[in-house]
């Protein structure tokens, strides 16, 4: 699971397996027994989430919002498109 960097505590990652065709392009957040995955295109969207409240999913979301060049980049790095 490459590792796209680390803030606060989470690890924002991919899964190398994404299935075929691989979903668009995301990001999952994991960090103390939580998870979530957050689209990337065509809009920052938290799709998926377990056990994080609404102010960590809204600074979670502020976190890829900031970061999305460079999560779109390790991304396409990583799955070669």
């Amino acid at each position: 699971m490459p590792v796209a960097f680390r803030h606060s505590g989470l690890r924002y990652y991919f899964f190398s397996n994404e299935g075929q065709p691989p979903e668009p392009p995301h990001v999952h957040v994991k960090g103390g027994g939580r998870d979530a995955k957050v689209w990337l295109e065509p809009e920052v969207l938290i799709a998926d989430s377990y056990g994080f409240n609404p102010r960590e999913l809204s600074n979670i979301l502020r976190t890829v919002v900031e970061n999305r060049d460079l999560i779109v980049r390790a991304w396409h790095d990583h799955f070669g498109n």
